[in-house]
């Protein structure tokens, strides 16, 4: 049987990452992003890896042969203005080595890190992303549902604002503003 050598059955693994994976892990965000938003957007790990208020935090690495080409960060956020508790998550920031796109790899990150979520007992999952990619894993568009962007998202971009529900009727029950961890919760991390 001949092998795609595209996409080999099983070209990578994840694992939770590890402090000495730090520096890479700020590589692949600075090439995966770009020489313009790519230094911004790994200092922005970098940052969130030490917030107190994103703990507790979920990192995980996507790693081929010996090498790590993904990254994926989920942190605390709050549902305020809601009188009931809920456990949420945003997903911020995903990023793949372009040379390893389009190869599964995002997807099986954001799959693997929402079971981890979801086993921690995280109810619900945010992301500011590409609204035609990550409806793909199960997004939807959060303000629709009564989920206020901690800052605001002109209307055209609405639909860039998604939520997952990974514990069953909590959608249509929560509805609030939500508020990140203080690093993630600056005006510069959401607009484009």
């Amino acid at each position: 049987m001949h092998k795609n050598s595209n996409r080999p059955e099983k070209p990578f693994n994840i694992r939770k990452s590890i402090e000495s994976d730090k520096l890479e892990i700020k590589n692949i965000h600075t090439k995966a992003f770009g020489e313009k938003k790519g230094p911004e957007i790994a200092e922005l790990v970098k940052k969130l890896f030490n917030d107190k208020t994103a703990m507790p935090l979920f990192s995980l690495v996507a790693i081929e042969g010996d090498k790590i080409v993904g990254h994926i960060l989920c942190t605390k956020v709050k549902i305020i203005q809601t009188m009931e508790p809920v456990s949420a998550q945003i997903l911020a920031p995903l990023a793949i080595l372009s040379d390893f796109q389009n190869k599964g790899i995002g997807a099986q990150l954001i799959k693997e890190g929402l079971n981890l979520l979801k086993d921690s007992g995280v109810e619900l999952v945010f992301v500011l992303g590409h609204p035609g990619y990550y409806p793909r894993t199960g997004f939807i568009p959060a303000r629709a549902l009564g989920f206020e962007a901690p800052y605001h998202i002109p209307e055209e971009h609405a639909g860039a604002w998604m939520v997952q529900e990974l514990c069953s009727g909590v959608i249509g029950r929560i509805k609030g503003a939500v508020q990140c961890s203080d690093v993630l919760n600056q005006p510069e991390h959401w607009r484009e």
